[in-house]
């Protein structure tokens, strides 16, 4: 039976500990052989990623015991950390970079052997890092890796370069630099992992360069092969600083496939490795006119949203403002859809004879390893199942909404009522509501289960996932709303979302509560400090200071980001003193939690601890909860309880919600 109680004090079997164990999802899937592997989260493991293997015979197994962690940290937010052979002998091999040191390692999984260094480690600045490699035993004594050497120079985030460089498999280079060779220059700040043609004569990788951000604008670089492998004729092919190509790949045909938003949207085109650069005629785009996205932003080095079948299908992922995985026919355009009740793919693809493999989830369903047969249509989960951990009548059922902002532009919105099979609110309560802003800011809130979420809806507190102006997915102009408008679009449309949802009678005005983490903290602490919108906001590892990030307070990768975003600092500096939310603690009056991981190198402490010195005796409810040994983004279950918990318990307190089972959070004033 139905009953009634007070929105945000409905019992719940989704506690923290269990959204927490939840947390994370499958990356960079791969074929070894005939095997399916890819990596996932272990929250209760520290917070590793594991190498997971499926066997031929449907069984899976982590390749790689505690503690190695298969995680790269270049450009601090890494990418594909690992590559795969089958061989005759020995079984399979693979290549990995260990988080704790980033070295380079190979390991035969069915041998005796521990996992054995490729490359040295250095005492420079952030060491030599590693990412996206590409296994080729044919090539050197022994075999080679091609992929993206990350070196830093000096002491500062700033003092690194980055070079397509070729890593020999016998281990010379374990201890020994020199040993490793470089395939191409430095003349890019920022590169991708070089990819090799069938016919092994040609090359091709994609470059980009500060001030740009590699959905502003990438090229494609290519050379020839020599016989002794060395990159000769090195020249870009395509792409400028208004084009952003985020992947390529070499077809049978010696043709090359990319993806590029030059039509506004990102789409596959085709153009020959011997062309002009810049000579793509229309008919080489294989999906115009469809007004979707077949690509999406390179946050990680290696991503991938198409792969080339041997029969000359493409499998894709494509879709506006939600993805799906289909089959294009390159010569006919025709799209057709995999069947399931996925409504989002995520950026990584893997290919071999008729079968595609990708990571996949729905509103219903976490994020799973699915594999699609392209002969005869069927699909099938072979890994990271999802499994209903309480009754799903718990899950809230979101709406995908569109909502009016400023000027009459349209705001996109998953709005996730509260949602309990044995409790309503009473008759004349609205629940409250919390507007999650994700990170980024160029990014997206997918629309899949997400036990965080569940965690609130099934108290009775509503949430809405903002995809703001300058998310992806739809297209470059909404993207590029952004631009120089950060701290301005971003909080104006996070609110008209919660007005919106006030003034229809979904939520109560005066329950309004904004989180977010990373540009999503930024967006939260702005709202905050900007607006009377809302009641409270949980901060998470923020940017609270942009003029701290002009002098060095971030990494390198977004270190001149805020030139799209907010202007060149050398033209506009009073943008960026008048947009920080640190110079307008006077106007704070909301209660927040601020959540920060103390070995964060993109968002660091020193931001938080400025802005609490700013509001020290003005009297106003604050927590600050630090993580140590977590970096940009939590991943220890314990953290990720304890930062839940708090979050709750401070809507709790702000809202007046009456419930004894959650730890109180003690706000200082």
């Amino acid at each position: 039976m139905v009953s009634t109680a007070a929105y945000g004090t409905w019992p719940s079997p989704i506690d923290a500990a269990l959204a927490a164990t939840h947390d994370g999802r499958p990356e960079f899937v791969g074929f070894v052989g005939e095997e399916v592997w890819w990596t996932e989260p272990r929250p209760a493991e520290g917070g590793r990623r594991a190498l997971v293997r499926r066997r031929a015979d449907g069984t899976t197994e982590s390749v790689l015991p505690e503690p190695w962690n298969p995680r790269s940290r270049v450009v601090e937010y890494g990418g594909v950390p690992w590559a795969g052979a089958a061989r005759e002998a020995g079984g399979p091999l693979v290549v990995f970079v260990h988080h704790a040191d980033q070295r380079l390692y190979a390991y035969a999984p069915d041998g005796n052997e521990p996992p054995r260094p490729l490359t040295p480690v250095s005492a420079t600045g952030g060491g030599l890092r590693w990412v996206d490699p590409h296994l080729h035993l044919d090539r050197g004594e022994r075999g080679e890796v091609w992929c993206v050497l990350e070196e830093f120079t000096g002491p500062a985030p700033t003092d690194v370069r980055r070079v397509v460089a070729a890593v020999p498999l016998d281990g010379s280079a374990a201890d020994d630099r020199a040993a490793v060779r470089e395939l191409g220059d430095d003349r890019h700040r920022f590169v991708t992992g070089p990819k090799l043609s069938y016919d092994g004569r040609r090359a091709v990788w994609i470059a980009w360069d500060h001030p740009r951000m590699p959905w502003d604008g990438t090229v494609v670089m290519t050379a020839e092969v020599t016989d002794e492998g060395a990159f000769t004729g090195v020249r870009p092919l395509v792409g400028d600083t208004g084009e952003s190509v985020v992947q390529v790949e070499w077809d049978r045909d010696g043709t090359l496939l990319f993806v590029s938003d030059i039509s506004g949207w990102w789409e596959l085109q085709r153009i020959r490795p011997d062309a002009v650069p810049g000579a793509v005629v229309p008919s080489s785009r294989l999906c115009s006119g469809r007004g979707e996205e077949f690509g999406g932003p390179l946050w990680k080095i290696g991503q991938s949203w198409f792969r080339l079948l041997d029969n000359g299908l493409i499998a894709v992922v494509h879709g506006r403002g939600t993805t799906r995985l289909g089959v294009l026919d390159p010569e006919t355009g025709e799209l057709v859809d995999a069947a399931g009740p996925w409504t989002e793919w995520a950026e990584t693809l893997a290919v071999q004879d008729t079968r595609v493999v990708g990571i996949a989830a729905s509103p219903v369903s976490a994020y799973e390893v699915v594999e699609l047969d392209t002969a005869t249509g069927h699909t099938r989960i072979l890994g990271a199942r999802h499994e209903d951990a309480v009754d799903p009548a718990y899950y809230p059922e979101p709406r995908t909404r569109t909502f009016t902002g400023p000027g009459g532009r349209e705001v996109h919105a998953h709005v996730h009522p509260p949602r309990h099979p044995d409790r309503t609110g009473p008759d004349g309560e609205l629940p409250p509501y919390v507007i999650w802003a994700h990170g980024g800011p160029t990014g997206r809130a997918p629309l899949v289960l997400d036990l965080e979420i569940a965690y609130f809806t099934s108290r009775g507190i509503g949430v809405a996932e903002v995809n703001y102006g300058g998310s992806t997915g739809y297209g470059r102009a909404y993207r590029e709303r952004l631009a120089g408008q950060w701290g301005v679009v971003d909080v104006e449309d996070c609110a008209a979302v919660a007005l919106a949802l006030a003034e229809e009678g979904t939520a109560d005005r005066a329950r309004l509560a904004i989180r977010g983490g990373s540009a999503g903290g930024w967006t939260t602490a702005a709202s905050l400090t900007g607006t009377d919108v809302y009641a409270c906001g949980a901060i998470s590892y923020p940017i609270l200071d942009l003029e701290g990030w002009t002098t060095g307070e971030t990494h390198d990768f977004e270190s001149r980001y805020l030139e799209s975003l907010v202007g060149p600092y050398a033209e506009v500096p009073e943008r960026y003193r008048e947009r920080s939310p640190i110079n307008h603690t006077d106007r704070l009056t909301a209660p927040f939690v601020l959540l920060q991981g103390l070995d964060d190198p993109i968002c660091p402490p020193v931001q938080c601890e400025r802005f609490l010195e700013r509001i020290e005796g003005r009297g106003i409810p604050h927590a600050y909860l630090t993580f140590a040994g977590e970096s940009h983004g939590f991943r220890r279950t314990d953290t990720l309880v304890r930062a839940l918990e708090a979050e709750l318990s401070l809507y709790i307190q702000t809202f007046g919600i009456e419930r004894s089972d959650v730890p109180v959070l003690e706000l200082t004033r």
